[in-house]
């Protein structure tokens, strides 16, 4: 039975004693609030419904994810071979053995030095074919004699800009460490030298003289590495013939 039906029933019976006539507008509202109370008691219940849903659909997906005893186990490393491993033998240096030294033109001159080995380090003139310098025909060489009678080069020296055999100083290099030895400053001179003699800042430096056996009037030198360290600190070169006689300016 509804509230209005109940309402009709109440009106249908007779009192039981007079009452005065009923207030049909407060009856109907005090009916509205019971309707509003009804409305919310049943939005909330659907509220409630609806938590209780998605407590259900966690609790499902709960259920259907596995525990952590029943989760896969990520693959196991592969167990290493059983067969040994062959080492790869390391590279082998490869040895480059110098080219010798062209045969020496002349005598060959001990610069009473020895490097590499025990080596004796000499100075000697070699013959020059080079297209691009028509009159020069031989070179001054610093090397090692080996104990088979060859040589090992270290540097090489010619006139470049002149005949090979034009009055004055030719070829004149050296000053430099090379293969762990150092190189002293040499050169020749052409036309009769008997003396070299230069200054290295200030102070007076002679070199050692040696005539080339090929042609007397041209005269090989070198200098004491202790002494002058490059050929950039001479200043200035100067040549004396046998009597004393500067031949330079």
């Amino acid at each position: 039975m509804t509230d209005l039906e109940t309402l009709r029933s109440a009106l249908r019976e007779p009192p039981a004693e007079e009452f005065t006539e009923p207030d049909l507008g407060a009856i109907m509202a005090k009916g509205g609030r019971i309707r509003r109370r009804r409305r919310l008691a049943t939005g909330a219940g659907g509220v409630a419904a609806t938590v209780v849903t998605v407590l259900v659909i966690v609790g499902a997906v709960a259920l259907r994810e596995p525990a952590p005893a029943q989760r896969p186990l990520p693959p196991a490393a592969s167990a290493p071979s059983s067969s040994p491993l062959v080492p790869t033998p390391p590279p082998q240096p490869t040895i480059t053995k110098a080219a010798p030294s062209p045969a020496p033109l002349g005598n060959v001159i001990s610069l009473e030095t020895k490097g590499d080995g025990g080596r004796e380090m000499v100075l000697y003139a070699s013959a020059l074919d080079e297209p691009a310098l028509p009159e020069v025909e031989f070179a001054l060489r610093v090397a090692y004699r080996n104990d088979d009678g060859t040589y090992e080069d270290l540097m090489t020296s010619n006139e470049y800009k002149k005949t090979d055999r034009s009055f004055g100083f030719h070829a004149v290099d050296g000053g430099d460490l090379v293969q762990g030895a150092f190189v002293p400053v040499f050169g020749y001179f052409s036309g009769s030298a008997a003396r070299i003699t230069s200054t290295v800042r200030g102070k007076p430096v002679e070199a050692k003289v040696v005539p080339w056996s090929e042609d007397p009037t041209v005269a090989i030198f070198w200098f004491d590495g202790s002494q002058v360290e490059s050929a950039g600190v001479l200043t200035p070169l100067i040549a004396y013939d046998a009597r004393g006689q500067r031949l330079t300016k």
